[in-house]
């Protein structure tokens, strides 16, 4: 389970303080949430928050009963490697290794075998469509294909949480249509999704829809079917 509390996070530009993030309180269930807001509304702020790439200035992020800002910088790297995966719009992939090697790569940081993790990045690169293309180095890959890799890699460990900043930004309409397929796959399967889109279209296929504006939470959307029949005339 993963909570933020009262979370606030404030910048200072010389004498000026800039509020990014304004006391955001929410529990994020099972399932997939998408972050909306205009630009300049804190959304890549929360998400890195959220992760612990940054601590916030009040308030805490809990993954279970564990406050993420009590933890050491190796703490919160450790907490992402076993807990958390990750698809940026910018895929972060190795160039000079291959799809297969690119998959296998956390598994190698979490001290996995070589055939465990070769086996396993072969079958995630199967369920994404890629088994075919596992030898292939990254950088001769399509940018679907890509963003498909880095999916995989962010399973790699199978992590509860996953977070996807703009993952179809770079994507014609036909690749980015199959990662959100891929992304609303994990949220049925019962991980926890995050995703931080300005595409109202995409978000619209979440369960929730929490929208920021000025670093504050000003509405949750609840999409689910349950949530329809009950508000049903």
């Amino acid at each position: 389970m993963l909570e933020a509390i009262n979370l606030h996070k404030r910048y200072h530009q010389g004498e000026i303080d800039v509020v990014a993030v304004d006391h955001f309180t929410y529990r994020f269930p099972a399932g997939l949430t998408a972050i909306v807001g205009p630009s300049g509304s804190g959304k890549t702020t929360l998400l890195n928050l959220l992760a612990g790439f940054d601590v916030p200035s009040e308030g805490e992020v809990r993954l279970d009963t564990t406050p993420l800002s009590t933890l050491s910088e190796d703490g919160r790297s450790e907490v992402r490697l076993k807990h958390m995966g990750f698809v940026f719009q910018q895929w972060n992939l190795i160039p000079t290794l291959t799809a297969l090697e690119n998959v296998a790569f956390p598994m190698m940081l979490a001290g996995l075998g070589l055939k465990e993790r070769s086996a396993r990045a072969a079958a995630l690169l199967e369920a994404v469509g890629l088994g075919p293309r596992g030898k292939h180095l990254t950088s001769k890959l399509s940018g679907g294909e890509q963003q498909r890799v880095a999916i995989a890699r962010a399973l790699a460990l199978n992590p509860p949480i996953l977070f996807a900043d703009e993952p179809t930004g770079n994507l014609d309409s036909a690749s980015g249509a199959r990662v959100v397929e891929l992304l609303l796959h994990q949220a049925k399967e019962g991980r926890t999704v995050i995703l931080v889109t300005h595409d109202l279209e995409l978000a619209r296929k979440a369960e929730r829809i929490l929208h920021l504006r000025d670093g504050r939470l000003v509405r949750v959307e609840d999409l689910t079917p349950a949530s329809a029949a009950v508000n049903s005339p």
